[in-house]
């Protein structure tokens, strides 16, 4: 019907809220509009005001709002089609196809979306089985609606493909899918033919190569490349309206011949076509049509990932292909169609390095040998037209974080290449370079200034990037390389690739001792350059220089130390990490006789300089001195995670000496700042790693700790003690005798302790508050749940850890959810005949010891669900169908699984219930009986695993229909659409 001003002034509150979406009015109003237009989405009025906006005059409803109109018809064919009777089907598919023809020539973002309304309902209306004939009968009679034809035919594959969407079966849908793609293919591919012959444009039509393109996953291939329909696509190359269509076409049909012996004769009737196309590539290069040259290259590039079976069977044969993949590199000003060959460089390494294709290494040896000058030529910074060296971009920011990205990419390129032809010759290759420069610019350069550096740092780049593939016996290059870095030029740039390089050889110094002085030295007078970027080099660089050079270095022991706290200072936060990580290397090599006096030597200026930090921290008003407190603190830590001395059972342990002289410090800092979280989290980071660095031996401090930390809990309400806590149940909960150990006993009043503080907590705040605090609770419980199930389970406590999972079902961070899912699963566990963990006390009856949960122990599990499985049943569905993350569906899905495993007959009464709590309207009467017919049949038939498909299924059925925001919303606020036939 076509909509007059009475009409609509009906649907004037949707058209105003399109408006707002597509305006720039205040946030708030566009979510007020965002939220109304959702909402509308799914009611059933929005079937008939979609298709009155849609058949209104253009003087009452603009294109935007016809779009949405389109787009929200799409989403009810989709996901409201129960809101029609059945019968009423024929005529909404007739209204969509007059529809169509209304809009044969555009707007075509409008055409696209009721092809694809058309394509949904095609799927679903099973009854319609002539749906290609009516669909080309109706639209195909006149030329001017031929591209509905070709746009219908280009989406319905890609629709049937995402069928998971749709509301059928999977028997459903693979019955339709062969009604309407295998069935009709035939048919389509000689209407594709036809209508490619019918004139030059329609041979150009970039709608009649997406239809090529759709159709090729679901037609017999053959069928393309010996009809007429392939030369179409080659000769489309050289139109460049069809340029882009015929390069997606062509890389498609390559794509499906990846299985190479099924498509045998595809392939050869593909290949040479292929490499006819190599002059076009050199034409586009040369007359430097970036966007075509890009196209030609993805071409050559998706041929030889499809083929590289067959490139390593037949590498003769195939060598123009690879040689043509060779030439898109070099040829590339742009550093973009290089992009496209990576994966090819890749996939052919992997084939060529096993031993049934040496042949082929052999063949292609040189290539890659020339790949290695290509890709450290890419690796060059650019030259700025302006002269500027600091901004070698021209303040293109964008451009130069891809440009960082792709360097990575060629580096990863370069590594490839060392394994093919061996990383000597490809050592040489970076050294010449660096010598060739020596020999060109030394003598220009100065400190101040370096001639063509571009050229020097590609190189050092190259080196760096290869150094994972060298082994620790290369004695070619290596040698004479470090030689050469550490004479490199002082140029910010070079200075900070040799830099980085030396540190990528570190397990080869290590094994070349001679060599270590010198590089160690040119690192080190790094830490005094102008360049903050050069001095987190030699920060990470000596890291890496300490770590691995740790035995060389331990007799020096005394210089790192000066040289650490002369130089700690003069870096930022994530440098002294590092530099602390190094030296904390070469501490721990100490003897361990000594450890303790080099313990102080090294820590002692840090914790001096945190009690001065303390102290200002404490008279500041601002957070600058409590965050570089903090920092501070972290630096203790790397000392107590890296100093981890083997010590005879028995015998003091020097490092827990130290804990035991620091913690008091420590202890005081949280009564000082027991309100600033960066401090108490470092703290509490440190006291966990002083459990899981010495374990047991740090017993005679776990009194002291255990307090602190839950004094800390009560005081702070911070996750962080919980956290601190978890290490401890971790350590001690086996070091006991038995069910009734001192040491096990103390572990739980521990747990109690901190249980009853969060309890009080949880009861004060709602559970959105304290979501960090709920994560780190219930990490603790399952960790004491998996050391001692028996007294946890049984524990009056328990009831309450239930019931504050059930809270925490209600939140929507992942982290909280998931830890909460996961006790919640673990508890369910011990309901079940076998036992999930193997830590039940000796003094049990070994029948049970690690392979059967004790009978109790299943019925305290069943006792406790009994009282609370209502309750997690509802919040559970409730959050797969509203409110939680897809991150925990699994999680969720498998607890539900677990009750119907448990108790069976009392979960599917659950469930039913749930299901009865949903709004009326979002689910039809039919849904809910099959899904309690289902649940029924599949406990009968003793297959409850299956029933966890079933809710997922269902659960996301449900989501998608009534909660997820419906396509296109964003869309009106985030772009303009084009509009053009």
């Amino acid at each position: 019907m076509a909509a007059n001003g009475a009409a609509a002034q009906a649907f004037a509150p949707v058209l105003t809220a399109v408006d707002t979406m597509q305006s720039s009015a205040d946030r708030e109003k566009k979510q007020l509009a965002n939220t109304f237009l959702d909402k509308f989405q799914k009611t059933s009025e929005a079937w008939n005001t979609s298709f009155a906006i849609l058949q209104a005059d253009n003087s009452d409803v603009n294109a935007q709002q016809k779009m949405f109109a389109a787009v929200t018809l799409k989403g009810k064919i989709i996901y409201d089609l129960h809101q029609l009777p059945r019968d009423s089907l024929t005529t909404l598919r007739n209204t969509i196809i007059s529809l169509l023809n209304a809009y044969r020539a555009g707007p075509k973002p409008i055409r696209t979306q009721l092809c694809v309304c058309l394509a949904d309902l095609a799927i679903q209306m099973t009854e319609w089985k002539d749906v290609m004939d009516l669909v080309v009968k109706a639209l195909g009679s006149n030329p001017e609606s031929i591209p509905c034809v070709l746009e219908f035919l280009h989406v319905l594959p890609e629709e049937v493909t995402e069928g998971r969407k749709i509301n059928l079966s999977e028997d459903e849908l693979l019955e339709r899918t062969q009604e309407l793609l295998t069935d009709n293919a035939p048919t389509v591919l000689r209407l594709l033919a036809q209508y490619s012959q019918s004139s030059p444009a329609a041979a150009r039509n970039p709608q009649l190569l997406e239809c090529i393109t759709s159709w090729s996953r679901e037609v017999q291939l053959n069928d393309i490349v010996n009809s007429s329909l392939l030369d179409t696509i080659i000769n489309a190359l050289d139109a460049p309206d069809a340029f882009d269509a015929a390069v997606e076409c062509l890389s498609t049909i390559m794509n499906e011949t990846r299985d190479v012996d099924e498509c045998m004769s595809t392939i050869q009737t593909l290949y040479p076509r292929i490499i006819q196309l190599r002059p076009k590539l050199a034409q586009a290069a040369e007359e430097e049509d970036t966007e075509t040259f890009r196209g030609f290259s993805r071409i050559f590039a998706e041929a030889g990932e499809a083929w590289v079976l067959l490139v390593c069977r037949m590498p003769v044969q195939f060598r123009p292909l690879v040689e043509g993949i060779l030439e898109t590199a070099a040829r590339d000003t742009e550093n973009e169609a290089i992009r496209e060959t990576f994966k090819f460089w890749y996939e052919l390494k992997q084939y060529v390095t096993l031993e049934r294709y040496m042949d082929a290494r052999l063949q292609f040896a040189d290539i890659y040998s020339k790949l290695v000058d290509v890709m450290i030529g890419h690796l060059e910074y650019p030259t700025p037209e302006s002269g500027d060296e600091k901004d070698l971009f021209e303040g293109d920011r964008e451009q130069e974080e891809r440009f960082r990205e792709f360097r990575h990419q060629m580096g990863d390129v370069l590594k490839d290449c060392c394994e093919v032809i061996g990383v000597t010759e490809c050592l040489q290759k970076s050294y010449n370079l660096i010598q060739e420069w020596v020999s060109k610019y030394g003598a220009q350069s100065s400190s101040n200034h370096v001639v063509n550096w571009q050229k020097l740092e590609a190189p050092l780049f190259s080196l760096r990037a290869m150094g994972m593939m060298v082994p620790n016996d290369e004695n070619a290059m290596l040698p004479r390389l470090m030689a050469l870095i550490v004479q490199i030029p002082d140029q910010e740039k070079v200075r900070f690739q040799a830099v980085m390089a030396l540190g990528r050889y570190t397990e080869w110094t290590a094994n070349h001792p001679d060599t270590l002085q010198p590089q160690l030295q040119y690192i080190m007078s790094a830490f005094d350059h102008p360049s903050k970027e050069v001095i987190r080099a030699a920060a990470l660089s000596f890291k890496f220089f300490c770590s691995d050079c740790a035995d060389l270095l331990k007799d020096y022991n005394t210089q790192i130390q000066q040289f650490y706290v002369t130089h700690l200072d003069k870096l930022p936060p994530s440098s002294q990490d590092e530099f602390t990580d190094g030296v904390a290397a070469v501490l721990a090599r100490q003897p361990v006789e000594h450890l303790y006096e080099s313990m102080k030597l090294y820590c002692d200026p840090v914790m001096n300089s945190l009690m001065a930090l303390a102290q200002t921290a404490q008279n500041s008003t601002g957070d600058e001195a409590k965050i570089a407190l903090a920092d501070r603190l972290q630096l203790i830590t790397i000392f107590i995670q890296v100093v981890r001395p083997e010590v005879p059972p028995g015998a003091p342990n020097p490092a827990v000496k130290y804990c035991q002289e620091i913690f008091p410090i420590l202890a005081t800092l949280v009564d000082n700042f027991i309100d600033f979280s960066p401090i108490i989290e470092r703290v509490t980071r440190c006291w966990r790693h002083m459990v899981l660095s010495y374990r047991t031996a740090l017993a005679p401090l776990l009194p002291d700790l255990a307090r602190k930390l839950a004094d800390g809990f009560s005081a702070s309400r911070q996750g962080a003690f919980l956290w601190a806590s978890d290490s401890i149940v971790r350590e001690f909960s086996e070091v006991g005798d038995g069910a009734n150990s001192g040491t096990d006993v103390a572990i739980f009043q521990f747990y109690e302790q901190q249980a009853r503080t969060f309890f009080g907590i949880l009861n004060n705040l709602p559970p959105e508050q304290v979501p960090d605090v709920l994560e780190d609770f219930f990490r603790l419980s399952t960790d004491i749940l998996l050391f001692q199930p028996q007294r946890t389970i049984v524990s009056n406590l328990q009831p309450h850890v239930l019931a504050s999972a059930n809270q925490a079902l209600t939140l929507l961070k992942v982290e909280p959810l998931s830890a909460a899912l996961h006790y919640l699963r673990d508890f369910l566990a011990y309901g079940m005949p076998d036992s999930p963990s193997s830590t039940f006390e000796p003094n049990q009856d070994p029948s049970h010891a690690g392979t059967a949960n004790p009978p109790e122990l299943r019925a305290a599990v069943k006792q406790l669900l009994l009282q609370f499985g209502e309750e997690f049943t509802h919040r559970l569905m409730a959050g797969m169908m509203y409110t939680f993350p897809r991150d925990v569906f699994p999680d969720a899905s498998g607890a539900l699984l677990a009750m119907f495993q448990l108790l069976p007959a009392e979960t599917a009464t659950w469930v039913k219930q749930t299901v009865e709590l949903l709004p009326a309207g979002t689910i039809s009467p039919q849904e809910k009986e099959r899904l309690a017919v289902n649940i029924k049949q599949r406990i009968e038939n003793g297959d409850i695993r299956k029933i966890r498909i079933m809710l997922q299924d269902f659960t996301n059925q449900y989501r998608r229909r009534n909660v997820a925001p419906r396509e296109g919303l964003g869309r009106l606020e985030a772009t303009r659409f084009r509009f053009s036939g």
